[in-house]
């Protein structure tokens, strides 16, 4: 499946909807051709804009979807009119609504064993065939990116289609880049805070709050201890999108 992506900041984001993400899914599971998919809200930008090596594995990707509804308004103002969010919980949700009538296997790996049971529970409820294969909380510290042999060798006996990996961007992104090649399964997917969300576990911003591009902002006022230095980068994206706009 062809894409076109557009350049932000250095970061080539894949111009699609959602549709067009489950399509590309879709392709990858049935002729198993091994690939990662990144979602790209503007902090994860402005992350690939001060890190070189993360940039890489973005680009390296394959999609980058538009994550963030001002990544979406930007690529509109480049031209691309059919483009629309593709937000990590909605393709989490959209891929196991698809998986009760294809039958892929999932892995969750991230976050707390409390979150992942939660987020179980509720796929399960709303998706009674989904194949949920397997779940892990790792104990992966802060700053170390490579997993036990043992954990990626069961992940590998357990034979998901999809792993889905929750530990927060820019880990995510590394880990998916460590370990693209040691594992099986055709789909990696980095998806945020999106077991928290699906889980219910942190509250999710209504979708007005979502459609009006003021996500972060409720988000900010709910935890502000932990992500404030994530939005404090958002002025200078503006400036720079406009500089580059202006170039």
């Amino acid at each position: 499946m062809n894409q076109l992506r557009q350049n932000i900041l250095g970061v080539m984001i894949s111009v699609i909807d959602l549709d067009q993400a489950l399509a590309y899914c879709q392709d990858q599971i049935e002729t198993r051709q091994p690939s990662y998919i990144c979602v790209a809200p503007a902090h994860s930008i402005m992350d690939c804009y001060d890190d070189v090596k993360l940039k890489e594995i973005f680009n390296k990707s394959g999609l980058t979807t538009p994550d963030g509804m001002a990544v979406v308004w930007i690529l509109k103002m480049k031209g691309n009119k059919t483009v629309s969010r593709v937000y990590g919980p909605d393709l989490l949700l959209s891929l196991c609504e698809l998986s009760n009538k294809e039958g892929w296997k999932h892995y969750f790996y991230g976050s707390t064993n409390q979150v992942l049971n939660k987020l179980q529970t509720r796929l399960l409820k709303e998706y009674p065939e989904v194949n949920i294969c397997g779940a892990y909380a790792p104990s992966i510290q802060v700053g170390k990116i490579t997993e036990r042999k043992e954990v990626i060798d069961n992940i590998n006996q357990l034979d998901p289609d999809i792993v889905w990996v929750g530990l927060g961007s820019p880990k995510q992104e590394y880990w998916m880049s460590e370990h693209r090649e040691k594992l099986n399964a055709p789909l990696l997917i980095g998806v945020g805070a999106a077991f928290d969300f699906v889980s219910g576990n942190i509250n999710q911003a209504p979708r007005w709050i979502q459609r009006g591009g003021i996500e972060w902002l409720y988000r900010l006022l709910n935890e502000p201890r932990r992500l404030w230095r994530r939005y404090i980068k958002y002025p200078k994206f503006v400036l720079l999108v406009l500089k580059e706009w202006r170039a």
